[in-house]
């Protein structure tokens, strides 16, 4: 079976957070969860980054947009990432590390 359009930005930005040694992971809420919740969610240097995964133009529903909200307004960073923009996701771990050396 082919990956989706999403799903090879998905694997793209696990190869960052793999590469980077930082710790993530795909939050199922199979009914019992928060709906809306980013597609990862990863803790590097004691740091949270929260990252949707989207392919080509689409965008955030206003449901992961409340929760992105959410996770920013508790200290936490949280970003979309689609084909064009994956160099965020190295930009925000540097970003992150850069404020734990301070």
């Amino acid at each position: 079976m082919a990956a989706t359009p999403e799903k090879k930005v998905k694997d793209k930005v696990v190869a960052v957070l793999k590469q980077r040694g930082a710790y993530y992971f795909f939050p199922s809420t199979f009914g019992l969860g928060r709906s809306g919740v980013p597609d990862i969610i990863c803790c590097s240097n004691g740091r949270f980054l929260a990252i949707e995964c989207k392919a080509g133009k689409n965008t955030p529903t206003p449901l992961q947009i409340r929760e992105m909200t959410a996770i920013a307004e508790a200290g936490g960073i949280a970003i979309v990432v689609n084909e064009d923009n994956l160099d965020a996701v190295s930009y925000q771990l540097d970003r992150m590390n850069r404020r734990n050396a301070l």
